[in-house]
């Protein structure tokens, strides 16, 4: 494992750079607005790749919340590449198969699920507690992060970009807006308020003790608590639920989507009314409303919907969205958070290639290095949705299979860009910066 000290010899590519350069080498300033995953992902590749970097956030205090999340291999070999697999692999779960059922509970497919896949592991596990140890792995790198501030606006001259924060106004080279599905960030790049809207879905989800709540005494709920890691999901038309025991069997996350077109003007996560949550699942499986029916709480999480954006950078080229700010995902691509660290850590390499007299070439590289894999991988999302959501009695097996394609899990975000920079920007120097274009096919499940 690499760390900021130096690099060996084999943590070089051809160009020459090494993947972890000298502090503050660079002499680029990368401001980031935003600590979730995404920000904080930018923020450790630039503290690698030698930059100097801020995070600025907007929340006063840290707080473990939220359920489960999942990061892909893809996402997974950059994490393993900053030494941070034993921690984050003690609170994950290591679920073997997953078991997809009808709504009548008849088991459809047993899906193997292998860990490490094309070279790489996933890590699936607490929201909160990922998010807790990536935050403090980037301070431990001497990243600085600013919590309590108030971005209140964004700028950008010829020569360097910045915001005001708490009234005040920093410079840097570049900004990027990590803010998420609210960011304030994409009106200035895209010059006007891009409202989100209804996906037409919505996901009731839960965390909660399974002792604590019965789960285990129960008999129609016992089956998810064997002391090992369990996931079950079940489909019928227009609804997928997902059980998901952790820590051995003794956590359970909750994820059931249903359609729904409720406004989300205003607001998109509301306290959720276990009532409305077991309608979902009458005449089901009697697994899933006795499962459901544990949660202490719930969350009504509307799913938000953006069309693609037409791009994800501004018109002078030193302010950048990434993540959910560019571009959300649908929970069933499992590829939200890991398209968000690919952001990041491709963003970050292209910097170091550029240079600090090229930071608006980078940029526009970085996003068209980026925006059709990522458009893909959101396809992918929709296409499972659907393939679950519009499955036939008849289908079995791979027909309702989650899709695990080699050109999403295998991708090497850092090697890529390192590999695919100089011919992407020579076409850029060439021709002009020109708007990125969406993928011309829309790919199959398994594609």
């Amino acid at each position: 494992m690499s760390d900021l000290n130096g690099a060996s010899s084999s943590d070089r590519h051809d160009t020459g750079f090494a993947q972890v350069a000298p502090p503050n080498s660079t002499g680029i300033r990368v401001v980031i607005v935003g600590a979730g995953f995404a920000g904080l992902g930018c923020a450790v590749e630039s503290k690698r790749k030698g930059h100097d970097v801020l995070i600025l956030e907007k929340f006063k205090e840290l707080k473990a919340l939220g359920d489960i999340i999942s990061f892909g291999n893809n996402a997974g070999r950059v994490f393993e590449r900053w030494g941070l697999h034993d921690k984050f692999w003690t609170v994950c779960s290591h679920v073997e198969t997953l078991m997809i059922h009808n709504a009548q509970g008849e088991l459809l497919v047993e899906q193997p699920n292998p860990d490490p896949l094309f070279g790489a592991y996933a890590y699936n596990g607490h929201r909160g507690e990922l998010h807790t140890m990536l935050f403090e792995y980037a301070q431990s790198l001497g990243i600085d992060i600013r919590l309590g501030q108030d971005v209140s606006e964004y700028w950008e001259t010829e020569t360097e970009a910045g915001v005001f924060s708490n009234g005040e106004r920093i410079a840097a080279d570049i900004v990027v807006g990590a803010d998420g599905v609210r960011s304030t960030a994409r009106t200035l790049v895209l010059g006007y308020e891009d409202k989100p809207k209804s996906s037409g879905y919505a996901i009731y989800r839960s965390w909660f003790d399974c002792a604590e709540q019965g789960v285990d005494k129960d008999p129609l709920t016992s089956f998810i608590c064997q002391g090992k890691d369990l996931l079950y999901g079940w489909i019928g038309p227009d609804v997928h639920f997902l059980a998901h025991s952790s820590s051995d069997g003794k956590k359970l996350s909750n994820v059931i989507t249903h359609k729904d077109d409720a406004d989300i003007t205003e607001s998109w996560s509301f306290p959720g009314k276990m009532e409305d949550c077991l309608k979902i699942v009458e005449g089901w499986d009697p697994r899933c409303a006795a499962l459901l029916s544990k949660a202490p709480s719930l969350v009504d999480w509307k799913l938000v919907y953006r069309d693609p954006l037409p791009t994800w950078i501004s018109e002078g080229g030193r302010l950048a969205l990434i993540g959910d700010a560019a571009h959300p995902f649908l929970p069933t691509s499992q590829q939200g958070a890991s398209q968000a660290i690919e952001d990041g850590v491709t963003l970050a390499v292209v910097l170091q290639l550029a240079g600090k007299e090229s930071v608006p070439l980078a940029v526009r590289t970085w996003e068209k290095i980026r925006y059709q894999r990522v458009r893909r991988a959101q396809l992918l999302g929709e296409s499972v949705r659907d393939m679950w959501h519009k499955a036939k009695p008849e289908d079995k097996g791979q027909a309702v299979a989650i899709p695990k394609p080699e050109w999403l899990l295998g991708h090497d975000a850092e090697k890529h860009a390192y590999e695919v920079y100089d011919s992407s920007a020579k076409g850029i120097l060439q021709n002009g910066y020109e708007l990125p274009t969406l993928p011309v096919i829309v790919p199959a499940a398994g594609a």
